[in-house]
């Protein structure tokens, strides 16, 4: 258990019946923001979204990962709640997954037989889902080094104000030199039973100075990725369209902060 805001809501529920229940809050690996040599940032697993915001540094270079996290719950469970636990709750909607995706984040994995690590988007399996083995606890994030001219975002759309889980949600991570995209990645959430990393979409952004031929380009793309469910928070059609309106404006802040702006 890292916040327990997921998992014990589902006990009560009775939608889940551990056996046994380790709260790794006490664990310091899990629980550190540590600055690498390089200039990456690696993130314990059990981090809460409120201690992430009071980072200045990881603050400034990763804005969109920080605004994702910062989506997970109210004020109240953004002091216990953690992308770790995001990540592993297994939901198709959680924010803070599509921008760990787009920031290109590995992660550690360590089990009786030792460590290993998996991109991000290889860890979700399906709703409720991950590709974590029997004994294995996810341990950390690490986010690569920022290069200059690079800036990310991450938007999502719901039905309400605040408070409410993503229809679509979208996350951006660019590098621009002399105004041209040298790099991105896009990550899709809740339009699928995974959240995705769309090649397709950062492809057709890499190259372009991000004019609109490239934008629809990579918006089509997010659309192709698609593969919503209906239910009362939007239909099939609507996800789909989202998806490419995001892009377009996600693309737009990510862009602008690459820019120093």
């Amino acid at each position: 258990m890292a916040g327990g805001t997921d998992l014990l809501v589902q006990m009560r529920s009775g939608l889940v019946r551990p056996g046994l229940i380790v709260d790794v809050k006490k664990i310091d690996e899990m629980t550190e923001i540590e600055e690498t040599p390089d200039g990456g940032f690696r993130i314990g697993a059990a981090v809460s979204g409120a201690v992430l915001a009071e980072h200045p540094k990881f603050r400034k270079a990763w804005p969109g990962v920080l605004e994702a996290v910062n989506l997970i719950g109210s004020k109240q469970v953004q002091g216990r709640a953690s992308p770790g636990g995001n990540l592993c709750n297994g939901s198709p909607a959680g924010d803070s997954v599509p921008a760990m995706i787009a920031a290109g984040a590995i992660v550690t994995i360590q089990g009786a037989h030792g460590r290993r690590e998996l991109p991000v988007e290889k860890v979700p399996a399906g709703p409720g889902r991950i590709n974590l083995r029997p004994g294995e606890i996810l341990v950390s994030f690490a986010l690569p080094p920022r290069p200059t001219g690079s800036g990310d975002a991450y938007l999502r759309m719901i039905p309400r104000t605040e408070m409410d889980i993503a229809v679509v949600g979208l996350g951006v991570s660019l590098t621009l030199k002399d105004g041209v995209c040298t790099a991105a990645r896009v990550g899709l959430g809740a339009v699928a039973p995974t959240a995705l990393l769309v090649d397709a979409a950062g492809e057709a952004l890499t190259g372009s100075k991000l004019d609109d031929a490239a934008l629809d380009k990579a918006a089509e793309a997010c659309r192709a990725a698609c593969r919503p469910i209906d239910d009362k928070r939007g239909t099939i059609a609507y996800r789909v369209k989202t998806a490419g309106v995001l892009l377009k404006r996600t693309v737009a802040i990510a862009a602008k902060r690459a820019g120093g702006k």
